[in-house]
């Protein structure tokens, strides 16, 4: 129940007093999109090679809106909480859910839009599209894994949401959104691997290959070797195993750091 009326009260909170509202939830990574297709696809030609790359360039738009947005808003929910967790005693671990749960919230939103837009493109239904759900869980899986890591450390060292932005501007341009993966693949076929083993790239990946075109690398048919396709999956798995526990060992401490 507690759990339910906190994510009611962030999703409301997040858009309290804007104008347009809910309609931020769209228009943000829309308006990114926007942007990127213009300087890449329309200046520098990017993606003349990728079929639909308007849907391409989308897809990987809102996943990586979704991924900043699920770690920003969790790593900061602990400290963002400190009056509730003073007042109540309840499991530390429901304002990290609560606060991300926004962000699936918008992601389910976009991916409608984003099916919407493929069909208006020329995409064909596919029965891959059952597996949304999947890559959508997995993502989610490693944002959460790193909102509760980081999200605990951060109660004490309230730097990690700087260091943390800095990471992700970093990040931006090693995962492959604005450029196909396929560029890299000419250039280096190595290279075009180790991009592949980044868990979000592996799941950018995934949902083109799922929504748009089979025609679309990813880590399951670049890489030969089955283990080390498993790597991106057993990176999420080692994220939240660890963060779980070093939440669960902090939290008692939360309401008088916080």
């Amino acid at each position: 129940m507690l759990l339910k009326e906190l994510i009611k009260t962030d999703f409301k909170l997040r858009y309290q007093g804007s104008v347009l509202g809910y309609l931020w939830a769209i228009l943000r990574p829309m308006l990114m999109f926007a942007i990127l297709y213009v300087v890449f696809a329309r200046i520098l030609r990017f993606g003349s090679e990728i079929p639909h790359y308007p849907v391409y360039l989308l897809t990987g738009t809102v996943m990586w809106s979704f991924f900043t947005e699920c770690c920003g808003q969790g790593i900061q929910s602990v400290v963002f909480r400190g009056d509730l967790l003073r007042k109540i005693s309840f499991p530390k671990w429901i304002v990290v859910v609560s606060n991300t749960a926004t962000a699936v919230i918008n992601l389910l939103i976009n991916i409608v839009v984003v099916i919407i837009f493929a069909l208006i493109n020329g995409v064909q239904p596919m029965l891959s599209w059952l597996l949304v759900p999947v890559i959508i869980i997995e993502l989610y899986a490693l944002a959460l894994g790193i909102s509760f890591l980081l999200g605990a450390i951060n109660v004490r060292y309230r730097d990690v949401g700087s260091i943390w932005d800095v990471l992700m501007q970093a990040m931006f341009y090693a995962v492959p959104i604005i450029y196909p993966i396929s560029m890299v693949a000419d250039t280096s076929p190595f290279m075009a691997k180790v991009l592949l083993l980044n868990p979000i790239a592996q799941c950018i990946q995934d949902m083109r290959y799922t929504l748009i075109t089979h025609e679309t690398i990813t880590s399951w048919n670049y890489i030969g070797n089955h283990l080390i396709q498993l790597i991106p999956i057993a990176i999420v798995v080692v994220v939240s195993i660890v963060a779980s526990f070093y939440f669960r060992k902090k939290s008692p401490r939360f309401a008088e750091e916080v």
